[in-house]
């Protein structure tokens, strides 16, 4: 199945079993082909972070049991790079039967959406993708704030260079935009992970 193709949100939910409570968690954020286009249209660490992003999708699915997966994705207006149904705003990892994806239209991706059915509270969260700056920081902060325990992969999620407008418009590189990002939401509670934690990620701690 292409990502295309893919199932609208709310038959994945109805095919879906959600009375089995998630002890663990992959929430693919945001990961589209407008994102990862070559640079200045893509983020500039996309040739690291999506196959990176990769890699963790295919340890999930292998996982035994397999984390609860969900692909979260941006439902852009008409005109930007991921206006719904165009090739920018499809997913770059197709879902696989049984996966959810969730249409977002904000940067907290539990706003206005079904997430907060799919994640119960008490589930374990293990997040990548875009933007850090952006949905990443809000959505990690909206799951802390449901109680959730919040993991962001360094490595597995990335953003744009950022004009600081209020500088005379000098630029912080996207790598510096990162790990601030990262600052700020382990001091908010999220564990950090790296790529080598990959062996052990998808299982108990």
């Amino acid at each position: 199945m292409s990502s295309a193709e893919t199932t609208p949100e709310s038959s994945i939910l109805a095919e879906t079993n959600l009375n089995d409570d998630p002890k663990r968690v992959l929430m693919v954020l945001d990961v589209q082909h407008n994102m990862l286009r070559d640079p200045p249209a893509g983020i500039p660490a996309g040739a690291t972070v999506g196959p990176n992003i990769a890699t963790i999708l295919a340890r999930a699915r292998a996982a035994v049991p397999p984390p609860r997966i969900v692909h979260v994705r941006n439902a852009g207006d008409a005109g930007e790079p991921d206006e719904t149904g165009t090739p920018g705003w499809e997913l770059v990892n197709a879902p696989l039967p049984g996966e959810f994806v969730v249409d977002k239209r904000k940067n907290n991706a539990f706003v206005g959406t079904e997430l907060g059915q799919i994640i119960p509270p008490t589930a374990e969260i293990i997040m990548v993708g875009m933007q850090s700056d952006f949905c990443i920081r809000a959505t990690c902060s909206a799951a802390l704030s449901r109680g959730n325990e919040v993991l962001l992969v360094r490595g597995a999620h990335a953003t744009y260079d950022r004009v600081e407008y209020h500088n005379h418009g000098l630029i912080t590189s996207a790598l510096e935009v990162e790990k601030e990002i990262e600052g700020e939401l382990e001091e908010a509670g999220v564990i950090m992970l790296e790529m080598k934690d990959l062996p052990g990620m998808f299982t108990d701690r």
